[in-house]
């Protein structure tokens, strides 16, 4: 038997939110068939909804001191404040979303090069945890810079 295939397109309106979409589709012909019982189908189908996050970041340091080999002090220095801000660009409302962030804390010889001192959230929630057991933290490697030209 003859067959046809072709893509159907749906919009949707940001202000009714469904959680499917119930599609019936009839083939009619004017000659007489033998089972027109097959020519109806009926499809339900799930609704899922593109999100349009964007993820953005700002900081008040754009450059870093780095001291040579020998010289490092354990001194703290300028404080460092970044902020990561999440917006929905979208007309769909989106929940649950979990942001991770891996901060590079750690020097030459393990030497801590970053501390936070504090989290300000809105409209979040944040958790600041080491990381899980058996993950590798990459340190910082080691440059002498007395010997660059």
């Amino acid at each position: 038997p003859p067959q046809v295939s072709f893509t159907l397109e749906l919009e949707f309106s940001c202000s009714i939110l469904l959680d499917h979409a119930d599609v019936m589709l009839q083939a009619t012909s004017d000659s007489t068939e033998a089972t027109p019982e097959d020519n109806v189908v009926k499809i339900s189908v799930p609704i899922r909804y593109e999100p349009d996050l964007f993820l953005s970041s700002n900081t008040n340091l754009h450059r870093y001191e780095v001291h040579p080999l020998g010289t490092f002090t354990h001194s703290s220095g300028p404080e460092f404040t970044t902020m990561v801000k999440v917006q929905n660009f979208g007309c769909y409302p989106i929940q649950n979303v979990t942001l991770y962030m891996a901060l590079p804390a750690l020097g030459h010889r393990k030497a801590t090069i970053l501390s936070v001192t504090h989290v300000l959230a809105d409209n979040a929630t944040c958790v600041l945890q080491p990381p899980p057991e058996g993950t590798q933290v990459v340190s910082v490697p080691p440059e002498d810079l007395l010997h660059v030209d």
